[in-house]
């Protein structure tokens, strides 16, 4: 392999080794640099359209290329443009299943997901003379003060329903001061949010949001970035400044195994989803298996650069301290044993674990 300078410029990420490479995700990844600005980031969404298409329609290996490509340059970026993208996606298959709701894409919008539960929290969906509100606290709000729209779960009697809304202090929206204090992802606040009185338009019926097909499919888009922002920092090992030994090629070469173990599970689920057998508890298995496979190969890749490298990039080497800090934190959205627990049940009351 040719060592990278660390000056170069943002390299695509492919999954599909055996396919042409998209242009469209070459063209995103000549846009990139590793200091973008969260909303500047969704720009690039808008700039290069062609690079993001939706899920689930014959293109999802392409759309989670464009999000490992950015993942590789900046988590920053992929921070924000993740879940702008999933809002999307929620959207256009909430009108394809006959609900009337907004375009994702129309008049500029910035779109959160904020869908996490907390304890001691709770948002709450009330009718008020035909109009829904939402009151109460909903925790893990990402860039809450920063943008436009959001797609929000809220407690709707004992179930939970998806609600769209427009952010902002004058529509009775709340983000808590200070309560952002890692390490990994500063500019990306992940914050609790108070909604007093927010007007919001239900998307799809109660239990729609968890019951539908790309529930499972946003979440393997989770995985594509974090597999991005372990190669962005498995990058460094290209850029060692002695000749490798023995030791150092020992390292590489397990980085690159495990890399590829990611990028197969991938590109396998990929063809999954776009083959339509990827819903139901089909879909529920495929996220779990898909995300466990990406997060230990991303907690796999974070240990063995450490081990070739040493403290000196870790300490000297800004770029690079904020790549093993912002992968680290956002590894930890997946659940781990919770996920493998859950993962384990699903198989025991579905039989599919049968296939092995």
């Amino acid at each position: 392999m040719t060592p990278t300078p660390p000056d170069a410029p943002a390299r695509p990420v492919w999954l599909g080794l055996d396919t042409a490479p998209d242009g469209s995700v070459a063209e995103l990844a000549h846009d990139l640099t590793a200091d973008a600005d969260p909303l500047a980031a969704l720009a690039l969404v808008r700039r290069h359209a062609d690079a993001f298409p939706l899920p689930g329609r014959g293109s999802t290996l392409q759309l989670w290329e464009a999000l490992a490509t950015v993942a590789a340059t900046s988590l920053t970026a992929a921070r924000a443009v993740e879940p702008h993208l999933d809002a999307r996606a929620i959207l256009a298959e909430a009108r394809d299943a006959g609900h009337e709701v907004a375009d994702g894409d129309a008049g500029g919008a910035t779109w959160g997901v904020f869908a996490a539960e907390g304890p001691g929290v709770r948002l709450e969906a009330r009718d008020d003379g035909g109009t829904v509100r939402l009151h109460g606290t909903k925790p893990w709000c990402s860039l809450a003060g920063r943008l436009s729209h959001a797609l929000v779960t809220a407690w709707d009697g004992p179930t939970r329903r998806l609600y769209a809304v427009r952010l902002g202090r004058e529509r009775g929206v709340t983000v808590a001061p200070a309560a952002w204090h890692a390490r990994g992802l500063p500019d990306v606040p992940s914050g609790p949010v108070t909604f007093d009185g927010t007007e919001a338009t239900p998307v799809g019926e109660q239990g729609w949001y968890l019951e539908r097909p790309g529930f499972a499919w946003g979440g393997m888009g989770v995985a594509a970035v974090w597999f991005g922002g372990a190669v962005g920092v498995a990058r460094r090992l290209l850029r060692q400044g002695r000749e490798p030994d023995q030791i150092a090629q020992q390292h590489l070469g397990a980085v690159d195994a495990a890399l590829w173990a990611a990028r197969s599970t991938l590109v396998t689920a990929a063809a999954e989803i776009d083959g339509g057998r990827a819903s139901g508890a089909a879909g529920a298995a495929l996220a779990l298996r898909v995300r466990h496979v990406v997060a230990e190969t991303g907690e796999e890749v974070l240990r063995l650069v450490g081990h070739a490298t040493g403290p000196a990039p870790l300490a000297l080497e800004a770029d690079h301290a904020a790549r093993v800090a912002d992968l680290t934190l956002y590894l930890r959205q997946e659940h781990a044993e919770r996920d493998e627990a859950a993962l384990g049940k699903l198989l025991l009351e579905t039989g599919d674990g049968s296939a092995w």
